[in-house]
């Protein structure tokens, strides 16, 4: 028998080890957690209630361990850019959004606490922790922010916490270094029972339409970024520990 005559079966027993591998790897390492999450950011994955079971580690690996402020940093480097080449009207009604929670300022000592996200969401003991007004800067979201106002840009936060929270919000954004802005939007009686798009929606409407070209608009959930009013370019950053619709 030729030399030859054994490549066939070399080359199928190292493709068989090679899918054993892989085989071994996808049942053993993430549990497909990393393709939930990648499903989560895409948004793919809608309306789910509460991070799979089977992928609470995973999740707060990935918020821990670097993985997310990376991702985050690299996201608001997208934005870095495309402000960069920015031609502004300088008229003083060129204008950004920027969300609040998991954007400017973030919620992960509560979430550490809850299961990154593994638990139902309790609006009571997020509210508490809300108005301890201790929430953490989100150091990318401040360099991007920094970078608007020297170019003159207006700030806006459109944030889905209600009116209530309006004091303790202020004081929270300005000890992370969230300084100067044009406006922090927040929902009132009028709006309560609308969902995050038709509400942001609304509101980012009303500052079109008085003048505002909003360039730029930065958020956690697609909810932040999409149905009118969005802006010339959205930027979408990670979250895999909650949706809101």
């Amino acid at each position: 028998m030729g030399k030859t005559s054994f490549l066939p079966f070399i080359l199928l027993l190292l493709f068989l080890l090679g899918l054993g591998k892989n085989a071994c790897a996808g049942r053993h390492s993430v549990n497909g957690c990393s393709a939930w999450r990648t499903n989560v950011e895409s948004n793919n994955a809608r309306g789910w209630k509460v991070v799979p079971p089977r992928c609470v580690s995973n999740v707060g690996k990935y918020m821990e361990r670097g993985q997310y402020l990376l991702d985050f940093k690299i996201a608001i480097e997208q934005s870095l850019a495309y402000v960069k080449d920015l031609e502004l009207r300088g008229d003083g009604k060129d204008a950004w959004v920027f969300d609040t929670d998991e954007t400017t300022l973030s919620n992960l000592p509560y979430y550490r606490k809850h299961e990154y996200g593994g638990e139902t969401y309790n609006s009571t003991l997020f509210n508490a922790w809300v108005g301890e007004g201790t929430a953490p800067v989100l150091p990318s979201s401040l360099q991007l922010y920094n970078v608007l106002l020297r170019k003159g840009v207006k700030i806006f936060f459109v944030t889905g916490r209600d009116e209530d929270f309006r004091e303790v919000t202020t004081k929270n954004l300005m000890a992370a270094g969230y300084r100067k802005w044009s406006g922090i939007i927040m929902r009132g009686d009028s709006d309560q029972g609308t969902t995050a798009v038709e509400y942001k929606s609304e509101k980012r409407g009303q500052l079109v339409k008085k003048g505002y070209r909003i360039w730029g608009n930065v958020g956690d959930q697609w909810s932040d970024l999409t149905g009118t009013y969005v802006g010339s370019r959205t930027f979408k950053i990670p979250n895999p520990m909650y949706y809101i619709s």
